[in-house]
């Protein structure tokens, strides 16, 4: 049973620079000299692009629900066979969601640490502490960790209202050195911030000196062990859409593809990179068309190949920014509308607010397959829905999955490893 110092980070919810102290904490143990896997409760693209970046290691889903219990002691006992230390962030606040991170915290036995941006606060910074401690019998926290403090006054007066028994492991100024910029869907991407190592390293040099850096105690994982998946896609290969524009990408949904024996190529549509000649099958994954609509619109050559796919009747899987790159325009934030590739009929407009969020879960005749949606467009298009997904906790009516030709098409962002069955048989271009 391998063993690995471990440490879920949290906070009393979201903005409170839980990505900035996780990414921090992995460039300081890295520089040191130490293997770090970080891991990212929930759905998540943005904040992993950053971790990664941070730990020099792609970073890895853990949710209970979308990923799976079995799933998740997996990927906890791989990580603490080979590296020295496992950092997981959480999602949102402590005890939101369902699961929480906290469901995670209690079933893998992590210690956690909450993160607290405490500007415009002092002596309520305690009670935030206390509630977060024993909200939940069973939670232990390694300590707290104080974000955003603005003054050496200011500091005593949150050391001074700590409750007793709760370790202090240090602070952060609000310092613009180490901040991380954001947009619509949260965090701007890692290759979209150009001194960004220069901004984990002030982040990682703010931690020298501080108790947050001695490492926590090891833990033991087991995993089940399960049967080796079927080569049921050995002899294709599939090209895989990946730039700005098209980077939602779950590593574990591509390692999936290989698992089964695909063999992957990349290409990128923003530099008007055709689709590999070898292709069988397609990956358009979610990301930021809307902005990059205007260079999307003048990729003539990945357009022609794109086209040159569908009307050949090779399988194409879009997800999100990938279906709306896939419509016949698509109207942008500042009021302009571009034509796209026009595989599908219909157009997306962007929207100032957000216009669907949350888990969803997938059930057709091949099982169910778990994932979520988070988009801030809407369509509209004459397409009749193929599947219609929901969301897991209150039934209610999820994204259309459309299937047009050899397309399949979705808002929904899925996690694959979660019916490997019926992703092959997408990319094999079967219909149900």
């Amino acid at each position: 049973m391998p063993s690995c110092p471990a440490l879920l980070i949290t906070a009393p919810g979201s903005g409170h620079g839980k990505t900035t102290v996780t990414a921090a904490l992995a460039r300081w143990h890295r520089r040191a000299g130490r293997k770090v896997q970080v891991f990212k409760t929930g759905p998540d693209y943005l904040d992993p692009m950053v971790l990664e970046r941070a730990s020099g290691r792609p970073v890895y889903s853990l949710d209970l629900w979308m990923v799976g219990e079995e799933a998740c002691a997996r990927l906890l006992a791989a990580a603490a066979a080979e590296v020295d230390l496992i950092l997981i962030e959480g999602v949102m606040g402590l005890y939101d969601g369902q699961p929480s991170s906290a469901d995670l915290a209690l079933r893998f036995n992590l210690p956690v640490l909450p993160v607290i941006q405490c500007r415009g606060m002092a002596q309520t910074f305690g009670a935030l502490v206390y509630g977060l401690a024993h909200y939940r019998p069973g939670i232990q926290l390694l300590g707290v960790f104080a974000n955003r403090v603005g003054s050496a006054n200011h500091l005593d007066m949150l050391q001074q209202a700590l409750p007793a028994g709760i370790p202090w492991l240090g602070h952060l100024c609000g310092d613009t050195a180490y901040a991380l910029g954001e947009r619509h869907l949260g965090l701007q991407q890692a290759g979209e911030i150009d001194d960004l190592d220069t901004r984990l390293e002030a982040a990682a040099d703010a931690l020298e000196g501080l108790a947050m850096t001695t490492l926590p105690p090891p833990l033991s994982f087991s995993a089940w062990s399960t049967p080796p998946l079927p080569q049921t896609l050995a002899g294709l290969t599939i090209a895989v859409a990946r730039d700005a524009a098209f980077s939602f990408i779950y590593p574990a949904n591509l390692e999936l593809l290989q698992t089964l024996g695909a063999q992957l190529q990349f290409f990128s549509p923003l530099a008007d990179e055709a689709v590999p000649a070898s292709a069988d099958a397609l990956y358009l994954p979610g990301g930021y068309p809307e902005l990059h609509a205007g260079l999307l619109n003048q990729a003539t050559h990945s357009a022609l190949s794109i086209r040159a796919m569908a009307a050949a009747g090779k399988p194409i899987l879009a997800e999100c920014g990938g279906l709306l790159y896939l419509l016949e325009h698509l109207s942008t934030a500042d009021g302009r509308t571009h034509a796209m590739l026009g595989l599908l009929p219909g157009e997306a407009v962007m929207q100032s607010r957000l216009a669907a969020l949350g888990m969803q879960q997938l059930d057709t005749p091949m099982g169910r397959l778990r994932g979520h949606c988070f988009h801030y467009s809407r369509i509209s298009t004459p397409l009749q829905a193929r599947w219609q997904a929901s969301h897991p906790l209150r039934g209610t009516r999820g994204e259309a999955v459309y299937q047009h030709g050899s397309i399949t098409a979705s808002y929904m962002h899925g996690y694959w490893p979660s019916n490997p069955e019926l992703i092959a048989a997408i990319f094999h271009g079967r219909t149900f």
